[in-house]
């Protein structure tokens, strides 16, 4: 069962980023790329590791995508007003996607791509599981990482402040 929900995903990303590559128009583009997120995180819950399909899903198909799509508007992109390319480009760009392509299959190649197994440790993946790990293995870490957000945001708010005259 969950084989067939895999390749059921896989699909579904394999054509949901082709259509994000081959789309006109900007708009459908980024709409394309939150059913391609959605899906990757698909493969995270498949994966047993639901705490980073949320964060995931938060992050990229919430956040980066409200910028992406806030971007394509303010840009307002026309067929019209966008510079065309020349032959040479195209020619060089699929060139780039070619060799791209050689690197994929002999990646594929080099792996047992027929395997297809589950960790065994089943909640690996679980917030209760993450949070073990980052308050006892990596509380230093995770405590010298917030000091420097808090440093970051300080500094963005000193830098971002109008200067009195």
């Amino acid at each position: 069962m969950s084989l067939y929900l895999f390749l059921t995903l896989a699909i579904l990303t394999i054509i949901s980023a082709l259509a994000v590559v081959f789309s006109k128009n900007p708009m459908y583009s980024v709409l394309w790329l939150i059913v391609c997120f959605f899906t990757i995180a698909g493969h995270y819950v498949l994966l047993n590791a639901q705490f980073l399909a949320i964060v995931h899903l938060i992050v990229y198909a919430g956040a980066i995508m409200v910028l992406f799509l806030f971007v394509v508007m303010l840009l307002n992109l026309n067929a019209d007003t966008e510079p065309h390319k020349s032959n040479l480009s195209k020619i060089a760009s699929a060139i780039a996607a070619g060799l791209f392509f050689v690197v994929l299959i002999a990646s594929i190649r080099a792996t047992a791509l027929g395997e297809f197994n589950l960790p065994n440790k089943t909640n690996i993946g679980f917030v209760e599981e993450v949070g073990k790990k980052l308050f006892t293995d990596f509380l230093l870490p995770f405590e010298i990482s917030s000091v420097l957000f808090l440093s970051a945001m300080i500094g963005s708010v000193l830098l971002a402040k109008k200067e009195k005259k």
